[in-house]
């Protein structure tokens, strides 16, 4: 890679983790307001993007955060074909690699769905998340096929609570990170909110495929709608909301002082 591809890049990762965190300061504030009880309302990402239609310049403003997201798409794909953060080549290694392929091949499908905003479109179609369900489970072992997503997705969720309680995240920042006080328990908290959605995401689909029933699935939106269901549901959806919100906060910190380590 000559220079200008490696300056090129470390700017597309930079600005796609920024990109990223503003999705979720969007996502966790309306969900902060819908549990104040101040309007906002329970969304996923795309339903967060949505929002900035109504906002003065909100197709530039979403325009932007498609660059960005289609940046750190791109990001991700270096970290899991080139290794650049030294993951190896053993079977967690590939594990981890496998999902910042598919964390690769998800922003890009939200860095789509944002520029289809800010040009007018609507969005586009694609289905969601029950009806991808549907279609794989019309395959051949379709099914089990459909668990093991869900258990990918738990197994995923786990990954990220130890990442936070170990503070395995500090490995990948730069000593300036050390000068705030405060980031610590943001990151803690944004991770650990991260890891609560994608449980009970996972979890939606290995319930979809037990009981064979396609409209089980569900995302973002809808887990948090189920845990403010639970008993205490009220305080519990306002500590998520205020978790992703934090790993939004996280992102921004990432922008700023993720170690880029890019392919010879």
């Amino acid at each position: 890679m000559d220079e200008n591809g490696r300056i090129g890049l470390k700017i597309a990762s930079r600005l796609g983790y920024a990109a990223r965190g503003v999705v979720y300061l969007l996502v966790g504030g309306l969900a902060v307001l819908a549990a104040l009880g101040q309007g906002g309302r329970t969304t996923d990402t795309k339903g967060a993007l949505r929002t900035l239609l109504d906002t003065p310049r909100g197709d530039a403003l979403l325009g932007v955060i498609a660059v960005g997201l289609l940046g750190y798409a791109a990001w991700r794909f270096v970290q899991a074909v080139w290794d650049v953060d030294r993951h190896g080549k053993d079977a967690k290694g590939l594990a981890v690699r496998g999902g910042l392929l598919v964390s690769g091949v998800t922003h890009a499908g939200l860095a789509v769905f944002a520029a289809s905003l800010a040009l007018g479109n609507g969005g586009g179609g694609g289905g969601g998340r029950a009806e991808w369900t549907a279609t794989l489970m019309r395959q051949p072992w379709g099914k089990w096929l459909v668990a093991l997503a869900g258990l990918a997705v738990v197994g995923a969720g786990v990954a990220l609570a130890v990442k936070a309680r170990k503070e395995k995240y500090r490995k990948y920042l730069d000593p300036g990170y050390a000068s705030l006080p405060w980031a610590d328990a943001i990151c803690k908290l944004g991770l650990y909110a991260r890891a609560v959605v994608m449980a009970i995401v996972g979890g939606f689909l290995i319930i979809a495929a037990w009981r064979a029933d396609p409209s089980q699935a569900g995302g973002l939106a809808e887990a948090m709608g189920f845990l403010r269901g639970q008993a205490y549901g009220r305080i519990l959806f306002g500590i998520l909301a205020l978790g992703l919100f934090a790993f939004g906060v996280y992102g921004l910190i990432q922008a700023k002082y993720r170690r880029i380590r890019l392919p010879e």
